[in-house]
C-alpha cells in the first residue's frame, strides 16, 4: 500500500455519510487507519463491512458526540486498536433551518450541541493523545454559512463558533507539534442539502442548477471537493499552516 497517511490513524465524526464518508474513503485509500463515530448505526455498520471488504483497516462505532463519555470511549478504543491518534476530523453536524421568528429551542440547542459541544469535546479529547505524540492534525469542517445566512441563524452561528474554537487551539496546541485548522464548504451535494430542496418544496437538481449559477466555478461542490481539502491539511508536510480557514466554495467568499 502506497499513500501519504501510512501509519496514521484518522478519527473521523460523523464519518458514515456524505462528506465524512468520502473522507474517510480517501484516508482509507492513502493509507490511514480510520476510526468513525456516528449516530447511524445502519450506516456504520455499512461503511465498516465495505471497508473492510476492501481490506482497510478501520474501528467504527455507533455514538454521539454530544455524549461526552461515547466519544471518549471510542477514541480509546481507536487508539488501542491502532496504537496512536494522528487526524481528527469534526464532520459530524446536523441542521434545524428555520427563520429567526420560527427558530425553537430545541433547534438552536440541537445544532449548538452537535456542532459546538460535540467539536469541543473531541478536539479535548483527543488534544491528550497529540501532545503526548508530539504530533497532530486537527480539522473541524466549518461553513461559508459563517458569513451569514438565511434561515440558519443556529448553523451559522454554531459555524463562526467552530472558527473561533480552530484559531484558538492552533495558538494553544501548535508548541506540541499539533496544527488545527478549517474547511468551510460552500453549497455541497449531500443528504443535507437534499433535505434542504425537499423542505423547500423543489427537486433537488432544481435547487443545485439555480445555485450553481451564483458560483463562479459554475458547480455545486462534491463530497470529494472538500475530503481533499482536509487531507491537505492532514498531510504531514502542512506543518507550517495552522489556524486557517479554507473556503472550498467554488468562489470567492467576503
Amino acid at each position: 500500500m502506497t499513500g501519504r497517511f501510512i501509519g496514521r490513524t484518522a478519527f473521523i465524526t460523523g464519518g458514515s455519510r456524505g462528506i465524512g464518508k468520502e473522507i474517510v474513503q480517501q484516508f482509507a485509500k492513502e493509507g490511514a487507519n480510520v476510526a468513525i463515530i456516528d449516530v447511524n448505526e445502519q450506516a456504520v455498520s455499512e461503511i465498516k463491512n465495505d471497508l473492510t471488504e476492501q481490506g482497510f483497516p478501520i474501528f467504527a462505532k455507533a455514538g454521539s458526540v454530544t455524549e461526552r463519555d461515547q466519544l471518549e470511549q471510542a477514541m480509546q478504543e481507536a487508539y488501542e486498536a491502532f496504537g496512536s491518534l494522528d487526524i481528527l476530523v469534526n464532520n459530524a453536524g446536523v441542521l434545524r433551518d428555520n427563520l429567526l421568528f420560527k427558530m425553537t429551542d430545541d433547534d438552536w440547542l440541537t445544532v449548538m450541541d452537535v456542532h459546538l459541544k460535540g467539536v469541543f469535546y473531541a478536539c479535548r479529547a483527543v488534544q491528550k493523545y497529540m501532545v503526548e505524540q508530539h504530533y497532530g492534525r486537527i480539522v473541524n469542517i466549518s461553513s461559508t454559512s459563517a458569513l451569514g445566512n438565511r434561515g440558519q441563524a443556529n448553523y451559522a452561528t454554531a459555524k463562526a463558533g467552530i472558527q473561533g474554537l480552530t484559531k484558538t487551539l492552533a495558538i494553544e496546541l501548535g508548541k506540541f507539534g499539533i496544527t488545527a485548522n478549517a474547511v468551510a464548504p460552500g453549497f455541497t451535494e449531500t443528504a443535507m442539502t437534499k433535505a434542504t430542496a425537499d423542505r423547500m418544496g423543489i427537486p433537488f437538481e432544481e435547487l443545485a442548477e439555480a445555485t450553481s449559477k451564483q458560483i463562479p466555478v459554475g458547480r455545486i461542490g462534491k463530497p470529494e471537493d472538500i475530503a481533499h481539502a482536509v487531507t491537505f491539511f492532514a498531510d504531514e508536510r502542512s506543518s507550517f499552516i495552522n489556524g486557517q480557514v479554507l473556503y472550498v466554495a467554488g468562489g470567492p467568499k467576503n
